[in-house]
This record gives C-alpha cells, sequence and structure tokens, in this order.
C-alpha cells in the first residue's frame, strides 16, 4: 500500500456539497478548506468526484477461519477495500465458529496483518451457533479483539430464555445483540420468498410472517430487559413497521438493510439462477419500496452488505441444493447510489450517514465513521459518481464470484480510499 506524509485532496465535493481541499498529513486529516497548498504532499485532483468518509459494513462474511476456498480476511479486506470501505464487522459463522477469545483474536490480528481495512469481529451469541449455550461473550469483549457485537448470523437465537441472557448479558458493556431474524419451524425447506412467484415455481415459500414474528418478540425483550438489539438484513415492509414502532417507544433498537434487498426482487427466481438464492431471500417490489422509504427516513438505520461468497460449484448447481448469499462489498456503494441517490431518497450526506457514521456508532468501532474534518482519522473514500459501467465480476477483489449483479450497470465507482492516511485504493485499483 502506498504510503504518503502528506496528500492534498484538491477540489473533492465532501458529502456532494460545494468543492473542498483536504489535506492529509500522515494518518489524520490535517486541514479542510480552499486554497489549500502542502509543500511536497502528492495531489490528487478530484473535480466532480465525491469525498465520503470511510463506509463501515456492520455485516461481512469473511470465511477465515475454514473456508478460504470462499474468501480469505485478506481478499475480503481487499474487496472492502475496493468497494470503500475502511472497516468491516466479521461475521461468526467460520470454522471453527467465532465462539471464545482465542477465534476473536485470531480474526481480529489477520485484519491488522492484511493492512487494507480495519476487521471488528463480531462473536457467536451462543456456543456452535447451536443456539442452546450463551458462548463466553464476556471474555471475547475482554479479549484484543474488544467485541461489542454478537451474532449467530446464518442462524436465528430462536430461544427467547437464551436471547434475553444474551440481552442481559450485553448490557454490562453496552453491547449489542444482532440477530438473524428467522423463525425456523416456519422456514422449513423454504427456497424463496413465499408468494405468488413461489406459488408459481413451486419453490417452498418463505413468509414475511417469519422475519416479523422474531422482529416483534426481540425489540420487545429488548425494551424489557432495557438493553439493545440490532435486526440483521431487514427484509419486508411489515418489519419495518415493527422497527418504526419500537423506536416510536423510545426503545434501543437498530436494524439494517442489504444493497440487494433495496434493488432487486423476487420476481427474478423465475430465472432459476441461484445466484439470486440468498437468506433472507429477495422479497416483492412493494418491499423494496418500503424498504427504500424507511432507510430515507431513518427507521432504518443504515446499509449493511452481509457479504456472503461462496465457491462457483455451490452455487452452479440446481437451485434447491445452492448454498444461499451474494458478494456485496465492491458493488454496495453503487447499488446504494442507484436505489437512493438517484432516485432523490438520499443525498451523498444521507449516505455517509447510513454507510459511515450510524454502522460505526452501533458497534462502537474506535477511529471509524467520523466527520471529515481537521483532528480526525484520514478514513475517506472518493466516489465518481458520473461514472456508468457493466459489472464484471472478474475483476473482483473478492475470492468469490457471486454477484447478482453481473453484466447490469451501475453508476458510480470509487476512485481512492484511504485508511488512516494511506492509499489502499488509487485511481481505482488496489494500492
Amino acid at each position: 500500500m502506498t504510503a504518503h506524509t502528506k496528500t492534498l485532496i484538491r477540489g473533492a465535493r465532501l458529502l456532494g456539497g460545494e468543492p473542498q481541499d483536504v489535506l492529509i498529513d500522515a494518518e489524520t486529516v490535517a486541514a479542510v478548506g480552499t486554497g489549500l497548498d502542502a509543500e511536497g504532499a502528492r495531489v490528487i485532483e478530484a473535480g466532480g468526484l465525491v469525498l465520503l468518509p470511510g463506509l463501515v459494513d456492520l455485516h461481512t462474511h469473511l470465511r477465515e477461519p475454514g473456508r478460504e476456498d470462499s474468501e480469505t480476511v485478506l481478499t475480503g479486506t481487499r474487496a472492502a477495500a475496493a468497494g470503500g470501505y475502511t472497516a468491516v464487522h466479521a461475521m461468526a459463522n467460520t470454522f471453527p465458529v467465532a465462539d471464545t477469545a482465542g477465534v476473536v483474536e485470531q480474526v481480529w490480528r489477520l485484519g491488522k496483518e492484511s493492512g487494507y481495512c480495519d476487521v471488528q469481529p463480531v462473536g457467536a451469541v451462543t456456543v456452535g451457533l447451536e443456539g442452546k449455550h450463551l458462548a463466553e461473550l464476556g471474555a471475547m469483549h475482554d479479549s484484543a479483539a474488544n467485541v461489542r457485537v454478537f451474532s449467530d448470523d446464518g442462524k436465528c437465537v430462536d430461544d427467547a430464555v437464551i436471547m434475553r441472557r444474551a440481552l442481559e448479558y450485553v448490557k454490562a458493556f453496552d453491547g449489542v445483540v444482532a440477530q438473524h431474524a428467522q423463525e425456523p419451524r416456519l422456514t422449513e425447506g423454504a427456497q424463496m420468498n413465499e408468494g405468488v412467484v413461489s406459488a408459481e415455481l413451486g419453490l417452498g415459500g418463505w413468509p414475511a410472517v417469519a422475519e416479523e414474528s422474531i422482529i416483534a418478540r426481540d425489540v420487545l425483550l429488548a425494551a424489557h430487559v432495557g438493553s439493545r438489539v440490532h435486526i440483521c438484513h431487514l427484509s419486508t415492509a411489515g418489519s419495518v413497521e415493527i422497527v418504526r414502532w419500537a423506536k416510536s417507544k423510545g426503545w434501543n433498537v437498530t436494524a439494517e438493510v442489504t444493497p440487494h434487498h433495496l434493488l432487486l426482487t423476487d420476481e427474478l427466481v423465475r430465472t432459476y439462477n441461484p445466484v439470486y438464492k440468498v437468506n433472507p431471500p429477495l422479497r416483492t417490489e412493494a418491499d423494496v419500496l418500503a424498504l427504500r422509504a424507511a432507510l430515507a427516513d431513518g427507521t432504518i438505520d443504515c446499509v449493511a452488505t452481509d457479504h456472503a461468497p461462496h465457491p462457483h460449484e455451490d452455487k452452479d448447481c440446481e437451485w434447491p441444493a445452492a448454498a444461499m448469499g451474494m458478494v456485496g462489498l465492491e458493488t454496495a456503494l453503487s447499488v446504494v447510489q442507484q436505489t437512493m441517490v438517484d432516485t432523490g431518497l438520499l443525498d451523498w450526506a444521507g449516505v455517509a450517514d447510513r454507510m459511515s457514521l450510524r454502522p460505526a456508532a452501533i458497534s462502537g468501532i474506535a477511529g471509524q465513521g467520523r466527520p471529515v474534518a481537521a483532528g480526525e482519522p484520514a478514513n475517506l473514500t472518493l466516489v465518481d459518481p458520473d461514472y456508468r459501467g457493466d459489472v464484471d465480476p472478474a475483476g473482483f477483489a473478492s475470492r468469490s464470484r457471486n454477484t447478482p449483479y453481473e453484466g447490469r450497470e451501475l453508476p458510480g465507482r470509487v476512485t481512492h480510499t484511504f485508511l488512516r492516511g494511506r492509499a489502499t485504493v488509487v485511481d481505482g485499483k488496489l494500492a
């Protein structure tokens, strides 16, 4: 990665506003203004580019340890940097599961070694993700990885008593339980969203109520305990209403939406292409529009990729046998631009809030999601919003290629990413 003592970004539209110069000195933003001059600084002419704080992903699957054929911490963080991210939260469903201090510290150290973005491990809620006994929540929090977010993502913590105990436990250190809301009995054999399309295709349906019933229970539990719950990959209009109601009560509930749930619908399943198979499933157009509106009005706090890499053989098969999940780090900002910015639902300051400031605040990750201002860490992303291009997974930094956007034209391109003043991406290429 390219190291420079000083870098001057000239004429960038800070949060999409008026052109500004930003001077980076070592790891810090030294000055923001117009007509800045810096003797000996590398200069980036950023006319027309939008400058954002480095993006923060609350929900990334890096697969290491155990599934390095899909992704490693190195390849996943390279993909993150390419997508404008300076921090990712690595989910616990690895092999072995990240349910001990030892495993979360291993992932955290691999992130430090990779150097492309900060890696904050997410600890498992239960031992082995089996939903029976609480994992070592306190030990993971007290470890070098300083874990504050816990999730059995990929599985639901469906036992109400276990969920209550987890919420009570993390309250001691202002932690948060991130719930994968999926009632297991209601989704046995489910292959796609339950609705008109599933009925026509004869595929097992995944009803919205399987998500909504768990969210309703968990916001009530969080209120009862006085703790924090975060809803992973919220996907239905009904889920939005439950979260909106919980927030109106003043309860400590946050929620995320994925880029693919902001753009794609279950109509795509008619192709039987397993690239569109994901958990939770692609929903209806009405759900998509409700999710966009909720992200715009702040009911949904943030965008999280749920980057879920799979090797070719796990997706290149018949639909029922295919793995669930999509890669998303390298296309997330483009999808958000198309669905939220280009539609007028969010401005670039809103994107910075939903993709950097709020996710960092939810997890409490230090030095990330900070304003672009003098004295702040130089975690920055430059975007060309006028770029248009077709998605070509052959150029991905991720080890996996299971993108639902192959061949689709998306707007916007990350030109530069800076991690504490060091360029990880320069002119659209990894440094």
